[in-house]
């Protein structure tokens, strides 16, 4: 019923910038938060950042200051610019979006297949 599609991602230098895309598609009412979570080779998936439907922001401390996440809710898609790249952000990244379904109450999350990001050093 719906899917999240990433792009954007690639192999950077050290200190590069890469910008994440996510584009929901289906039968959706709305779109709560949206997110972006990293996992590394034997590591737990994490938060990377997460902006509420009204614009509110929140960054795992790893990030702030070097990542932006945005969102345009008309097209239903959510960004991450990433700038001052570092070999430890190397993951694959997740998108995620808690959607309201029409004719229900409360959202279901839903993921994407992800998108790999290489910072090399």
């Amino acid at each position: 019923q719906v899917q999240l599609v990433e792009s954007g991602g690639g192999l950077v230098q050290a200190g590069g910038s890469l910008r994440l895309s996510c584009a929901a598609s289906g039968t959706i009412f709305s779109i709560n938060a949206m997110g972006w979570y990293r996992q590394a080779p034997g590591k737990q998936r994490e938060l990377v950042a997460d902006i509420t439907s009204g614009g509110s922001t929140n960054y795992a401390d790893s990030v702030k200051g070097r990542f932006t996440i945005s969102r345009d809710n008309a097209k239903n898609t959510v960004y991450l610019q990433m700038n001052t790249l570092k070999p430890e952000d190397t993951a694959v990244y997740y998108c995620n979006a808690d959607v309201l379904l029409p004719g229900t109450q409360f959202g279901m999350d839903y993921w994407g297949k992800g998108t790999l990001v290489t910072v090399s050093s």
